[in-house]
């Protein structure tokens, strides 16, 4: 595409959002924002900023500024691709990660901040590293082995880097069936999830590893083990905090990384709660499909997570840069945006309540068509799975 396509294509479409991306670079800087205010004011109850930022700021901002479904012409995607500003916005984030993590270290080892002032940071950095596995997410897909590289220091934060490989391997192979650990089925509460996806996740990224280091004749036990050498790096950054600001700061790493990875895993129960890609009639799963991730285009949800919402685009087109990603008219919607769903994931009686019925609405009133629970047929009128061997189809 030459230079004079790619000017006249910049006249004729624009892209509403394209300085809204920086504004995702407020949740890495809330840890220096909360600092500044308790430094100013003296009120400790400033740390808690990057909680606030997300858990209050974002829901209303989606709530203001509503949806936005319009899409990048097919035209001025590649050109939209390959437009380097939009790689900076995600590359950012990681200095400014880490530089709030070191923040966050030196205040948990110094004697005169107040407990409750040590748990605001605990908790606006858990945010930090939680987010940052979505930066982890968008880098890791990516073809340039830098990126990759990146991905896997994004999740050191929060000793999550088997997700790099589980993710992108396992889950985009096995997304919307029984057998992914990713995929939340009918019926099942996010504490029951939490487990499965967890342990689940981590069994999958070492098969999987430990496969492709057969096929080139090596052991699971090896620097090249993707698993291994992405806990490393955690183990190095973990270490070298501790020798600095000494071994009191341990809990709160550990806490931190917990609640972390714990928000990746709320998300990732949402994105597909109950959806099924169906068999074919030779048994296969049919090919993945827009029907098979909820969507959301809530803006301010958006811009926090890099266009995460448009799931169903990502699922198809893995590669594609977060600011291409389009919206999909077949895809369910979810009623709000990833920053409130994700709090009602944390109430399963109020979830289910939104949620189920959704779930059925979208398959026309027919539930044995979505992926339930084991357990949990009854309560949605759909009978059992026939025990295997009997040669029946599973509800």
């Amino acid at each position: 595409m030459t230079t004079e396509t790619a000017d006249v294509m910049d006249v004729d479409w624009v892209d509403r959002k394209k300085y809204l991306w920086l504004l995702g670079l407020a949740v890495p800087l809330s840890p220096f924002v909360g600092w500044g205010l308790v430094e100013a004011t003296g009120w400790g109850v400033f740390w808690f900023s990057g909680l606030v930022l997300l858990g209050v700021v974002t829901p209303l901002l989606d709530m203001v500024l509503g949806k936005d479904s319009a899409n990048p012409p097919e035209s001025v995607l590649t050109w939209l691709e390959n437009q380097r500003y939009y790689r900076w916005c995600v590359y950012l984030y990681l200095p400014l990660q880490y530089g709030g993590l070191v923040l966050a270290a030196w205040m948990w080892s110094r004697g005169d901040v107040a407990a409750w002032e040590k748990i605001g940071i605990l908790l606006t950095i858990a945010v930090v590293g939680g987010i940052g596995i979505n930066a982890a997410h968008e880098l890791g897909h990516k073809k340039e082995s830098v990126e990759r590289w990146l991905s896997k220091v994004a999740l050191a934060q929060t000793a999550y880097g088997h997700f790099y490989i589980e993710h992108n391997r396992g889950h985009h192979v096995r997304v919307a069936t029984p057998e992914d650990p990713a995929s939340a089925r009918l019926g099942e509460s996010f504490y029951r999830f939490w487990p499965r996806t967890v342990w689940g996740g981590l069994k999958s990224a070492w098969r999987l590893e430990r496969a492709r280091l057969a096929r080139t004749g090596r052991g699971p036990w090896t620097p090249r083990n993707d698993v291994l050498n992405s806990w490393a790096m955690t183990a190095v950054l973990f270490g070298v905090l501790t020798g600095v600001f000494g071994a009191g700061i341990v809990p709160y790493l550990l806490v931190q990384a917990v609640l972390g990875f714990t928000m990746l895993e709320v998300v990732n129960y949402l994105e597909h709660y109950g959806l099924l890609r169906q068999r074919t009639p030779a048994g296969r799963y049919e090919r993945c499909a827009p029907r098979h991730s909820w969507n959301s285009d809530d803006i301010a949800s958006n811009i926090a997570l890099y266009h995460l919402q448009r799931h169903s685009d990502h699922h198809a087109n893995p590669t594609r840069r977060y600011q291409a990603l389009r919206h999909c008219e077949e895809a369910p919607e979810l009623p709000s945006g990833y920053a409130l769903m994700t709090r009602l994931a944390l109430i399963p009686p109020i979830w289910r309540r939104v949620m189920d019925k959704r779930v059925i609405r979208h398959y026309g009133g027919d539930a044995s068509l979505a992926n339930i629970q084991p357990g949990k047929h009854a309560r949605y009128g759909v009978a059992p799975p026939a025990p295997a061997g009997t040669g029946e189809r599973a509800a």
